[in-house]
């Protein structure tokens, strides 16, 4: 079963493919995304590895938290289950005020 990993605190220059490439390193990566902005599609500066294993996945964490890429110090930790953000003034994109 994969295990999805987020990864933070990315230098805006890095790919998906830069993700895949450093963390095949320590296993099988089964995905590699870094999220965009929608409207400029400019890097948010995070994204999220799925790696094919739970140990793989434990491996990469203890592997590249806290550690140097292009010269930022990424977080890697376990990714937690999205949930829904409720629509609301502040959300809708309408200029709500809170």
């Amino acid at each position: 079963m994969a295990t999805k990993l987020y990864v933070g605190n990315l230098p805006f220059t890095v790919s998906k493919e830069d993700l895949q490439d450093l963390f095949s390193e320590v296993g099988t990566v089964v995905s590699a995304q870094v999220v965009t902005d929608r409207e400029t599609g400019r890097s948010r500066g995070f994204g999220f590895v799925e790696m094919s294993r739970p140990e793989e996945a434990t491996a990469a964490v203890s592997r590249f938290d806290q550690t140097q890429v292009k010269g930022r110090t990424i977080t890697v930790n376990e990714a937690r289950p999205r949930t829904d953000r409720a629509e609301g003034p502040a959300r809708s994109g309408y200029g709500g005020s809170r």
